[in-house]
């Protein structure tokens, strides 16, 4: 699916037409992966448009940037109001929002450091990402060959743009079996995340997730869905997860900004409970968009109005 263009993309502190927003060939972030970034997205509510988890989203791109050497040139509550400020140049009710944080051009090597520190946050248009039928009837994934980074190799932690070659390689592979997206192990053969997404398993009444130290992202809704469960009264463990644990699941859901909170079908086409949305998936996945859409109080404070 093609990116719809919006009118504005913030680019090193300035708005740009989005067609003009361009970097040089040379730049090092092409050739080294030298980037961080977040996704972040705005929902319509009754007040106005309104920017999702936006304090630990833009918390968590500077500890990305901190982990990886590479300075932010602006605070945290400067890119906060760029961010609010390009949904809103761009008169968008909701959207998606990507901000990236790159090495420019300058000197061509694997050292970093000689090369500017650049940014930019762009804002568009951007539906249900693993398919509109996926909230309500789930999807069907696939165990990857591929494995997450080894610990002390890529820093899972950081949501860095190098790390992403390893997501591109297990999505593809998922694609071209037949499924909507992979599930990866660690190297240890225990469950990791999504290519894009972390990883919940309900069983027997319980609720598991893996840990950090997994080499999963520590997801922003990954913690909204632990605050959610918990609040219900749901024990959320989290712990080391058997691949195995996958086929005797009773629920299965993703989450992540892209994918909000998405239910798993069937994996390695064994299915998942009774082979649809189970209930509490269903509870929440509906107090989430109830949130998240003005429908109910914002009782947790994770919106942030644009105007």
């Amino acid at each position: 699916m093609s990116i719809p263009k919006s009118e504005f993309i913030w680019f090193n502190g300035n708005f740009v037409p989005w067609d003009e927003a361009k970097i040089h060939v040379l730049s090092h972030v092409l050739h080294y992966g030298s980037s961080a970034f977040e996704g972040i997205r705005a929902y319509q509510t009754p007040k106005g448009p309104a920017v999702l988890g936006l304090e630990p989203h833009v918390k968590r791109l500077f500890r990305t940037c901190k982990i990886i050497t590479m300075p932010i040139p602006y605070s945290q509550e400067e890119i906060s109001q760029a961010i609010l400020q390009t949904v809103s140049r761009n008169n968008h009710d909701s959207c998606y929002i990507r901000p990236l944080v790159f090495r420019g051009y300058n000197m061509l090597g694997v050292n970093p450091l000689n090369c500017p520190v650049e940014m930019i946050i762009a804002t568009w248009e951007w539906g249900a990402y693993l398919g509109a039928e996926a909230i309500e009837k789930g999807v069907d994934v696939g165990v990857s060959s591929w494995r997450r980074m080894a610990p002390d190799t890529h820093p899972s932690m950081a949501k860095v743009g190098g790390n992403y070659v390893n997501s591109q390689l297990v999505v593809m592979e998922a694609k071209r079996h037949g499924y909507v997206e992979g599930i990866v192990l660690d190297i240890y053969g225990y469950v990791s995340e999504g290519s894009g997404e972390n990883i919940f398993i309900i069983l027997d009444g319980k609720v598991y997730t893996p840990p950090l130290g997994n080499s999963i992202l520590s997801g922003i809704t990954r913690a909204f869905a632990i605050t959610m469960l918990e609040e219900k009264g749901y024990k959320v463990v989290e712990q080391q997860i058997p691949r195995e644990m996958l086929y005797i699941a009773d629920e299965i859901f993703f989450t992540g900004t892209a994918a909000e909170i998405t239910p798993v079908k069937t994996v390695d086409g064994l299915t998942v409970g009774n082979g649809s949305r189970g209930p509490i998936t269903e509870q929440i996945q509906s107090e989430f968009f109830a949130i998240i859409t003005g429908q109910v109080a914002d009782r947790f404070g994770w919106l942030t109005l644009v105007k």
